[in-house]
């Protein structure tokens, strides 16, 4: 191996250690809060694409962790912020844990998926950009590597919370 090899695997080691102890941190405070509100969930994590990924799953169907997802998905957004906060005060880094609860995230990721898919296949064919609704960061970060994926650009454009996804053509 070359030096420059080396301190690269060295980097990436240091960077998955790092992002596994942002994970078990954040699994803490996680455990903490079910515990407060006499929640029952198993706390799963990983990481992908370079990012801390924490899940709270349920073996029950998890409809008492549904009141952690909230409507739209508005509960889970702030609980993942609370969560990069608590991982913020702990190692001084911020964070970009993402946050999954009762399988919320995946299905949304595979709908967002589908809808940037079928975006990217009306601009093919029309040759006109197509603006999509509103939406979350992470919701515009699915929706633009779908468009990606198919082959076209997307830009967001607004001001939060009115940030929205536009499809280009190519």
């Amino acid at each position: 191996m070359t030096e420059g090899t080396t301190s690269a695997a060295a980097e990436g080691a240091d960077t998955l250690t790092r992002l596994e102890q942002e994970g078990e941190i954040a699994a803490d405070y996680l455990e903490g809060l079910l515990d407060i509100a006499d929640l029952d969930g198993d706390i799963d994590m990983d990481v992908e694409a370079d990012r801390a990924s924490v899940s709270i799953i349920s073996d029950t169907g998890g409809r008492d962790l549904q009141k952690l997802v909230g409507r739209d998905g508005e509960v889970l957004e702030a609980l993942q912020e609370l969560t990069r906060l608590a991982v913020h005060r702990e190692t001084g880094d911020r964070s970009r844990l993402m946050l999954d609860i009762a399988g919320y995230r995946a299905q949304k990721r595979g709908e967002l998926s589908e809808l940037g898919a079928k975006a990217a296949a009306e601009v093919k064919n029309s040759g006109e950009p197509v603006k999509l609704k509103p939406m979350t960061p992470f919701e515009r970060k699915v929706v633009h590597d779908a468009v990606k994926a198919a082959g076209l650009r997307s830009e967001s454009e607004g001001e939060e919370p009115q940030r929205f996804v536009v499809v280009l053509p190519a």
